[in-house]
C-alpha cells in the first residue's frame, strides 16, 4: 500500500504523507469538497484539484494492483512463474506492461498456432528458435506423418505459426512496434466509395483526404475522424511510410537468436514478418487508437467540465423579480412572472412575432404583468423568434433595454418534460415550465441548471463521441464541486440541489425536503440531525456546506463548520468580545494573531485562517462579483454582417479548436484558436472564459452555410 502512496506522490508531485492522509480520509467516506475545505491540517492544505487528483490516481493504482494480483495467480496456476516474471510483474507500473507479461499465458481462441501445437509441432518450433539445425527440412522430417502433418513444408509452416505467436507475445517486440508507430505512424482517411457527395455536404467534409501523424493528432480532430468513420463516410488506416520495411528488419534483428544457422534465420524471419503484419501491427494499432481516444476523451471532458463550471458559477441576479419569455412564432411567446425566489406568480401567452403578431395586445399584457408584480428585469430565451421578440421588447419601452437579458434555452425542454418539473408544476404544461426555467436561470443559474442533465446544457465539444460513463462522472463531480463551493440554503434548496451537497445524495435530499415540508424551516444546522437517516457522518460531511440564513445561530449562515464553533467562541474570548461581534468586523478580525491562536491549541493555522475569511464576509455569495450588465448587440441580423466589422460579443462555448461567440443574432461566430493572439495559443481556456465579453472583428461571412469567422486580433 505504501508503494501506491509513493507512486501517486511522485506522479502528482505531492508529499507522500499528504497522499496517505487523503487516501485514508477517502476510505473513511469523506468527499473531495469536505477534505479540501475542512481537513487542511491533516492533508497539508491540499486544494480540491489535488484531492481530486489523488482520488482518481488511487482508483487507477488499485485497479493496477488488482490486475497484477490476478495475473500473478494465473501464471502461478499455470505452473509457469519464475523469479524473473515475478520481478517483472512487481515493477510493472502500467496496465500495458502487465498485459504484455500476461499475453503468453492468456486463454487463447483457436488460432493457426493452436492447430500447429495440436499437430505436435511445438518441439520443432523450439528447435528452430534455438538456431542450431542447419537444415530445417531435415529437422521437420521427423514430424511428417504424425498427427496429420502431411510433409516437411506443412511441418515448417506450423512451426512458423507457433514462432509468429511467440513473436507477437514478446514484450520487446511489442515495445519496438509501439515506439515506431508512435514516432512515425500517420493516420490516413479514404472516402468510402459512393459516399463522396454525402461527405462533401457534411460538417465532416474536411476529412475527405485527411492525413495526420499520430504524434500531432489534435484531440478534436481524432474525435471527428472517428465520427466520420462510424457514420460510414471514411475508412481509416495507419501508414508507416519509409519506416514500413525498417520495422520488420528491426523486429527480426531483435528476435533471431545470435549465431542461428542460415536456414533457421530464414524461417524465423518469415515468421516474424508474418507476426508483424498479421498480429503485432493490428494489435498495436488497436492499442494506439484506444490511447488516442482516451486522451481525446480526456481533453474533451476537461473542456466540457471547465465550461460547465463557469456556467454554473455565473453571477446570479439577486433580489430581482423576473419577467421570463420563451419566444415562438405560431404558438406565441410563453410568458411567466417570477418573484425574487423564482416562485411562479402568473403565466400567459403573447403574440409578438408573425404570423399571429399582435403588438398592441402583447404590449397591454406585459404592461399589466410588470405593474402588477413589480417586475425588475426580463429573461428572454435565445431560441426561435428570440430576435423578433427582443426588438419588440425594446421598441415597447416597457422595460429599460439594459434590463433585458438573453438567456440560453439549452436543456430547458429537457427540464420541462422531467419528473422534477412535473413535481414542481403538476398543473402546468411543458411550455410554462420551460419559461420558468429560463427565468430562474437568470435569478440563480446554479440552482436551476443542476436540475438538468449537464450533457443537455449545450457547452463543450463532441459530447456524444466520448466515453459516456467518464463524461457523466466528470460532469457530476463538477456540479457537486460548484454546489459545495457556493453553499446551499437548506430552507429553500430544491431536492436536486441538495442531492449534490457533500454527504447528502438523493435519498437524504428527499428526506430533508419532506421533513422541511412537514415541520417548517430549519432554525439551526443541528436541526438537520432530526431528519430521518441523517446520521453523524452525513452531518459531518454536509453541515459546513449548508446555510441557515436568519436562523438562531449566526454562524450557521457561514462556511464555518459546526465543529469549529467552539474555536470562534475561544477567539472571541481571547479578544474580550462576544462571538457575534466578530462577524464582518474588520477592526477586530485584523487583531487576530493566527499563529498565537494556533499555539493555544484552538485549531490549526489553516482552519483559523479560513474561519477569519468566513467571518469577514458572512453569508456572502462568492458569485456576486460577476458581470450582470445586459448585453447590447452590435447587429440585428446575419445579413448585416460584413468582413472588417468590429462587434461586441459574449463567449458562449469553448472547444479545443476555438470559441463560439454570441453576436446578438441567431448564428454564433467562431474565433479559431489561431485568431486569438498574435502569439501562439496552446489552450483556448488560457485566453477566453465562458460568458466573457469580447470585441471581435468579422473575418469572413459564409452565407451559404451561415458561418461567421471572427478574430480577437483587431
Amino acid at each position: 500500500m505504501n508503494n501506491i502512496y509513493k507512486r501517486i506522490a511522485e506522479k502528482l508531485g505531492l508529499r507522500e504523507n499528504a497522499v496517505k492522509a487523503t487516501a485514508e480520509l477517502l476510505d473513511e467516506g469523506a468527499t473531495v469538497p469536505f477534505i479540501s475545505r475542512y481537513r487542511k491540517e491533516r492533508t497539508g492544505s491540499l486544494d480540491e484539484v489535488a484531492v481530486r487528483g489523488i482520488e482518481s490516481a488511487l482508483k487507477s493504482e488499485r485497479e493496477l494492483e488488482a490486475r497484477k494480483a490476478f495475473v500473478k495467480e494465473a501464471i502461478e496456476n499455470a505452473g509457469a512463474m519464475t523469479p524473473a516474471l515475478e520481478n517483472a510483474l512487481e515493477i510493472a507500473d502500467t496496465m500495458t506492461g502487465v498485459e504484455d507479461i500476461y499475453a503468453p499465458f492468456k486463454p487463447k481462441r483457436r488460432t493457426r498456432a493452436t492447430m500447429a501445437r495440436e499437430k505436435g509441432l511445438e518441439p520443432l518450433a523450439k528447435m528452430i528458435m534455438s538456431g542450431k539445425p542447419s537444415d530445417c527440412t531435415s529437422a521437420a522430417n521427423g514430424f511428417v506423418g504424425k498427427n496429420g502433418v502431411e510433409d516437411c513444408e506443412d511441418a515448417i509452416a506450423g512451426a512458423a505459426d507457433i514462432i509468429a505467436e511467440w513473436a507477437s507475445e514478446s514484450p520487446r517486440l511489442r515495445n519496438i512496434t509501439r515506439n515506431v508507430y508512435r514516432r512515425n505512424a500517420s493516420i490516413v482517411c479514404q472516402t468510402v466509395k459512393g459516399k463522396e457527395k454525402e461527405l462533401s455536404d457534411s460538417p465532416l467534409s474536411g476529412y475527405a483526404d485527411f492525413s495526420q501523424t499520430v504524434r500531432r493528432m489534435p484531440s478534436h480532430q481524432y474525435l471527428a475522424l472517428r465520427r466520420a468513420e462510424r457514420e460510414g463516410l471514411v475508412r481509416v488506416k495507419y501508414t508507416l511510410g519509409d519506416e514500413d520495411d525498417r520495422l520488420d528488419e528491426s523486429l527480426c534483428r531483435s528476435f533471431i537468436p545470435h549465431g542461428a544457422s542460415r536456414d533457421c534465420t530464414g524461417v524465423i524471419s518469415e515468421a516474424v514478418e508474418d507476426a508483424s503484419r498479421r498480429l503485432l501491427r493490428p494489435s498495436v494499432e488497436t492499442e494506439i487508437s484506444s490511447d488516442l481516444k482516451e486522451e481525446a476523451d480526456k481533453v474533451a471532458i476537461d473542456i466540457f467540465s471547465d465550461n460547465l463550471r463557469q456556467l454554473l458559477l455565473a453571477a446570479p441576479l439577486k433580489g430581482k423579480r423576473i419577467l421570463a419569455l420563451d419566444p415562438g412564432y405560431r404558438t406565441g411567446c410563453k410568458v411567466v412572472a417570477l418573484d425574487a425566489q423564482g416562485n411562479l406568480l402568473e403565466d400567459t401567452v403573447i403574440y409578438a412575432a408573425p404570423p399571429r403578431e399582435d403588438i398592441e395586445g402583447a404590449t397591454r399584457i406585459l404592461s399589466r404583468l410588470i405593474k402588477t408584480h413589480r417586475l425588475d428585469a426580463v429573461a428572454l430565451g435565445n431560441g426561435t423568434a428570440s430576435r423578433e421578440t427582443e426588438r419588440f421588447l425594446k421598441a415597447s419601452g416597457l422595460m429599460n433595454p439594459e434590463a433585458i437579458y438573453i438567456v440560453s434555452e439549452n436543456g430547458a425542454s429537457v427540464y420541462s418534460a422531467s419528473d422534477i418539473a412535473r413535481k414542481e408544476f403538476p398543473d402546468k404544461d411543458v411550455t410554462v415550465r420551460g419559461a420558468v426555467s429560463i427565468g430562474r436561470r437568470l435569478i440563480d443559474p446554479l440552482a436551476e441548471l443542476v436540475k438538468i442533465d449537464p450533457k443537455s446544457i449545450g457547452v463543450g465539444q463532441y459530447q456524444h463521441d466520448v466515453d459516456q460513463g467518464n463524461l457523466k462522472n466528470a460532469l457530476d463531480y463538477t456540479v457537486m464541486s460548484c454546489v459545495n463551493a457556493v453553499g446551499v440554503d437548506v430552507n429553500t434548496a430544491s431536492e436536486k440541489l441538495l442531492s449534490y451537497v457533500s454527504g447528502i445524495g438523493p435519498a437524504l435530499a428527499a428526506n430533508i425536503v419532506a421533513y422541511r415540508a412537514k415541520n417548517g424551516d430549519f432554525a439551526t444546522r443541528k436541526d438537520l440531525k432530526k431528519v430521518p437517516r441523517l446520521g453523524d457522518k452525513a452531518f459531518e460531511l454536509a453541515a459546513g456546506f449548508l446555510r441557515v440564513p436568519g436562523g438562531k445561530e449566526p454562524l450557521d449562515n457561514t462556511g464555518i463548520h459546526p465543529e469549529s464553533y467552539g474555536v470562534v467562541t475561544a477567539i472571541a474570548r481571547q479578544l474580550g468580545v462576544k462571538p457575534g461581534d466578530l462577524a464582518a468586523n474588520s477592526a477586530l478580525l485584523d487583531k487576530i494573531d493566527v499563529k498565537k491562536m494556533a499555539s493555544l491549541g484552538l485549531a490549526g493555522e489553516e482552519t483559523i485562517t479560513d474561519i477569519i475569511a468566513e467571518l469577514r464576509k458572512p453569508g456572502r455569495d462568492p458569485r456576486i462579483d460577476g458581470d450582470n450588465e445586459a448585453f447590447v448587440a452590435g447587429v440585428n441580423d446575419f445579413e448585416e454582417l460584413r468582413p472588417g466589422m468590429v462587434l461586441p460579443g459574449i463567449v458562449n462555448n469553448i472547444t479545443a479548436f476555438g470559441a463560439f461567440v454570441n453576436l446578438g443574432i441567431k448564428e454564433n461566430g467562431l474565433i479559431h484558436i489561431s485568431q486569438m493572439s498574435r502569439k501562439r495559443v496552446n489552450n483556448v481556456g488560457d485566453v477566453l472564459k465562458l460568458g466573457q465579453r469580447v470585441e471581435v472583428k468579422v473575418l469572413d461571412v459564409d452565407s451559404a452555410r451561415r458561418r461567421i469567422g471572427l478574430s480577437l486580433i483587431l
